[in-house]
């Protein structure tokens, strides 16, 4: 599937200004598996939030702990998440992006989890969508740990 997005993207985006920002930690591990299947030019970057600390749920309160640091301006902004889940944390990142002026801003998600979705963000690529659970590996986490595991888990507490 992450071909398959890799090639999508590298087609819906040729010959423009592309930028990826992956959302650390979770999204390293998709991010880096991503851009070896895109075949364009493009930049990458880094942001980082919190919002769960060690709990299985969102606090409700984003904070951010990382700031984007290329020039986005005029270009063309992916967003890459590991899970969206409450879509608050995106919702967040957005209006943050959208005051650097980008051309445009996009999402890119490994997984669109839809059991708690408090804000209606678009997600508009995504490897897997899933209605429930509390997910980790490949990224994901749970208090930091998990995050090592080559596939996805549903954790049960």
């Amino acid at each position: 599937m992450v071909k398959a997005m890799g090639r999508q993207i590298s087609s819906d985006y040729n010959g423009r200004q592309l930028v990826l920002i992956g959302v650390l930690k979770g999204a390293f591990i998709f991010l880096s598996d991503l851009v070896r299947q895109i075949t364009i030019p493009l930049e990458i970057d880094f942001i980082r939030t919190a919002s769960y600390g060690s709990g299985t749920s969102s606090s409700g309160s984003v904070r951010l702990t990382k700031k984007v640091e290329l020039d986005l301006s005029g270009k063309d902004v992916l967003l890459v998440e590991d899970i969206v889940d409450t879509g608050l944390t995106l919702d967040y990142i957005i209006e943050y992006l959208r005051k650097s002026g980008p051309a445009t801003v996009k999402i890119c998600s490994f997984i669109d989890k839809r059991e708690r979705r408090q804000t209606s963000v678009p997600i508009d690529y995504a490897c897997h969508v899933v209605e429930e659970g509390f997910l980790v590996g490949y990224g994901l986490d749970h208090a930091e740990d998990y995050r090592h595991l080559p596939e996805i888990y549903h954790l049960k507490l």
